[in-house]
């Protein structure tokens, strides 16, 4: 009686299977364009950066040139940058002066944010850049850092097949209408809540 249990469940879990099996072979079949993406990280919980760099490092697997302009973060080093910047193949440039919190100059930060906005521009702009990460960029926009108008065409005029990726909490209505992939980091718990400093490896 137990074998015949076992084989029944056995039997429609492979049915189940094989199903599944035809809806997503279907899906892919259909996924049939081929262009950039535009790719937002965005939400209060740790991670969207992490999740940009690894992309960085999937687009060095596949000898692509990369991209980076990290607005805001400038105080201090991150491994991210120490790692990335060993590579000729990634062009990697820290703009921001830190937190605005740190900072207390609005338009020192206005002023880092529109030089950084030009670098990146640039790269929005140059088709031999097959990944651009724009780390933290949300903040800067949503601060009033920078002009929403002037990221938008820039970022909808890029080369074809150009990757984009944003990062940064309170990402806009506009840009989240435009891209093709967003993805909202929750906050559930986190280690400096705790008493516990910024480590390295971890956050930096």
């Amino acid at each position: 009686m137990t074998d015949n249990k076992t084989s029944t469940k056995e039997q429609r879990y492979i049915e189940r299977m094989q199903r599944k099996k035809q809806i997503i072979d279907e899906k892919i079949a259909q996924a049939t364009e081929e262009r950039g993406v535009l790719l937002i990280h965005t939400g209060n919980g740790k991670g969207k950066s992490s999740s940009a760099f690894g992309m960085v490092a999937r687009a060095l697997g596949h000898e692509m040139k990369v991209g980076v302009v990290q607005f805001i973060k400038g105080s201090f080093s991150t491994g991210e940058e120490a790692f990335f910047k060993r590579f000729d193949e990634v062009d990697y440039h820290v703009m921001g002066d830190g937190f605005t919190w740190e900072t207390q100059n609005p338009e020192q930060d206005k002023q880092s944010a529109v030089a950084a906005w030009e670098v990146a521009a640039k790269m929005l702009d140059d088709d031999s850049y097959h990944l651009v990460v724009l780390d933290e960029v949300n903040i800067a926009i949503k601060g009033g850092l920078l002009s929403l108008d002037t990221v938008l065409t820039d970022l909808q005029s890029r080369p074809v097949m150009q990757h984009v990726v944003l990062t940064g909490r309170g990402a806009k209505d506009e840009l989240i209408e435009i891209a093709d992939t967003v993805t909202e980091m929750r906050d559930i718990k986190h280690a400096f809540r705790a008493g516990i400093k910024a480590q390295k490896g971890v956050e930096l």
